[in-house]
């Protein structure tokens, strides 16, 4: 089901409550686990080196299926570009320009319930019941591409570059909610109403769930700041111990978080949530934590279901699987751990499975796109996060020295996993019946008329409220601004696409599907070869097994 405010917006797919899943209908996942292979511990289980060193920068990007700019390829992550369509999706401050209305708060004066300054960076707060949820999400999914993929962010010159905007959301992060307590009983989150007063929430373990993974997995991203990542990981911690003391979804049914970013439910968020905040402390406590049955079951991981493998900012579950299977490929931890983590790597087994034509898990257009929401609209957020955790499993097994996995009785190869992400890039980037390149300013045929409101407002020095800018919602006319390197939300599944501003399904792009995106570009570029930094994701975790003790000296009579 879809709401809209005046210029629309996305809503969640609506899976059913995993809460509800009996054992009985869980997988038979015997079969499965045949691509984790026994072998010795190696270097790299053992030590925790750092990644590559610097690479020259280069001014395209290959993306093994297309050759693509930097210049729309990293338009994505331009915090100072007129348009930055992976942020907060409206204008700087400094131009004189309102997409939205006003705040609710002058910039630089402080909320007193809270004694923070939320407007942040160069832009304002804006809502943060939008932005707390699935851009928090964004963050994370930015987080963990610059985890696996430092090496190759290095070599498109843009590694510090994305740990910048990365440091734009954890700083606004740590200003909704009291970051130095250890114990706190409210974040703060706001209406999408104008003016937008600061609203206190209270009981929403779903959004300080995902919070703490974005404040964990950036810990690891800034771990050479070690000033930066304590702070990131102890606000993590905080938020993670609020989420699991107050339970409730942020969105109750009738408020106004339920009407445009609906969160189904908070178990995805406690597995996610749980898994980074491991990685980010090396406290077994998360390990025990995400490991727990009834926790597995709550979340739908036993369970299956029309949207079992979709990665989206609202169902977490799929993530959270291939994290935990990435734990006991290159790690191993074993009792009391192993059962669940070797249930995590199958499930992930099965998702991957899904993915692939030869099964009818899900439908494709005649164009080939997969279609992950089951014909709903705005698919290709839901595509990108596929495509992004395809590639990536098909790098861990390779890192792991396992050439595929099996689906049934059938192997596949690692390639396949990564013919199905290009495929779908591919299809985003133009290759489709209609040769429609759904990233704005790739190629000459992209969506003219964003649905975005810093796109499609000129800037005439003239400062419009929230209803003066109606008007150029309705026009006709081509947006006046290029959101280059934002993708819109997509085609419908028969391949249509109707480039017209106010019609939110086909042309709005959103935080949470541009970071996808760019997560899956990454992961794509450059040469095979090159694959994850298989350390960089356990500097905060210690060794599992003790290191033996020196031999005794020899014996002298």
């Amino acid at each position: 089901m879809y709401g809209r405010d005046p210029w629309g917006g996305p809503l969640e797919i609506n899976a059913a409550d995993s809460a509800t899943t009996d054992d009985d209908r869980s997988r038979n996942l015997q079969d499965f686990d045949r691509a984790a292979l026994s072998r010795p511990l190696d270097e790299t289980q053992q030590s925790w080196l750092l990644g590559p060193g610097e690479q020259k920068k280069k001014k395209y990007v290959d993306l093994g299926c297309i050759i693509i700019s930097r210049r729309s390829f990293f338009g994505l992550l331009e915090p100072f570009s007129l348009l930055d369509p992976l942020l907060i999706w409206s204008l700087p401050k400094h131009n004189n320009v309102s997409w939205r209305g006003n705040s609710g708060m002058k910039d630089g004066v402080s909320d007193n319930s809270y004694n923070k300054n939320l407007v942040g960076g160069f832009y304002d707060a804006g809502d943060a019941i939008k932005f707390n949820f699935p851009s928090s999400f964004a963050m994370t999914m930015l987080s963990w591409s610059v985890i696996e993929y430092s090496g190759k962010y290095e070599a498109a010159g843009e590694l510090n570059h994305v740990k910048e905007i990365i440091k734009w959301g954890t700083d606004y992060i740590l200003k909704t909610f009291n970051s130095s307590a250890d114990t706190i009983d409210k974040i703060a989150a706001q209406d999408i109403d104008y003016p937008r007063p600061v609203y206190e929430c209270h009981s929403c373990s779903d959004l300080a769930a995902e919070m703490a993974a974005a404040l964990a997995a950036s810990s690891i991203v800034f771990k050479d700041d070690k000033v930066y990542s304590k702070k990131l990981v102890h606000g993590a911690t905080t938020l993670f111990k609020f989420s699991r003391s107050q339970r409730g979804r942020y969105s109750p049914t009738g408020s106004d978080p339920s009407i445009f970013y609906n969160s189904t439910s908070y178990w995805d968020e406690y597995l996610w949530g749980g898994a980074w905040m491991y990685y980010a402390t090396g406290n077994s406590s998360y390990l025990a934590l995400v490991t727990t049955p009834g926790l597995a079951k709550h979340a739908g991981a036993f369970w299956g279901g029309p949207d079992f493998g979709v990665l989206s900012w609202d169902n977490k579950l799929t993530g959270a699987q291939v994290l935990l299977s990435r734990l006991r490929l290159f790690l191993s931890p074993g009792y009391p751990y192993e059962d669940m983590l070797s249930t995590f790597h199958n499930q992930t087994s099965i998702v991957m499975c899904s993915y692939l034509p030869q099964f009818t898990s899900f439908n494709r257009t005649k164009g080939g796109l997969i279609q992950l929401n089951h014909g709903r609209p705005q698919p290709l957020q839901y595509v990108v996060n596929a495509a992004f955790l395809a590639n990536l499993y098909a790098d861990y097994l390779e890192a792991a020295d396992t050439p595929g996995w099996y689906c049934g009785p059938n192997f596949f190869s690692t390639s396949v996993l990564r013919q199905f992400a290009k495929t779908q890039i591919d299809y985003i980037l133009g290759k489709n019946p209609r040769k429609m390149s759904y990233l704005v300013g790739y190629g000459s045929n992209y969506p003219k008329h964003v649905h975005h409101r810093g796109a499609s407002i000129p800037n005439n020095r003239v400062r419009y409220n929230c209803k003066g800018g109606w008007k150029w919602r309705d026009s006709s006319k081509p947006n006046p601004n290029i959101a280059i390197g934002a993708m819109v939300a997509g085609p419908d599944k028969n391949d249509g696409f109707r480039d017209v501003r106010s019609n939110y399904n086909y042309t709005e792009p959103t935080v949470a599907g541009n970071a996808g995106l760019v997560a899956a570009l990454v992961g794509l570029s450059g040469e095979v070869s090159v694959g994850i930094d298989k350390n960089a994701i356990f500097s905060a975790v210690p060794p599992m097994f003790p290191t033996a003790p020196p031999p005794p000296a020899p014996w002298k009579p």
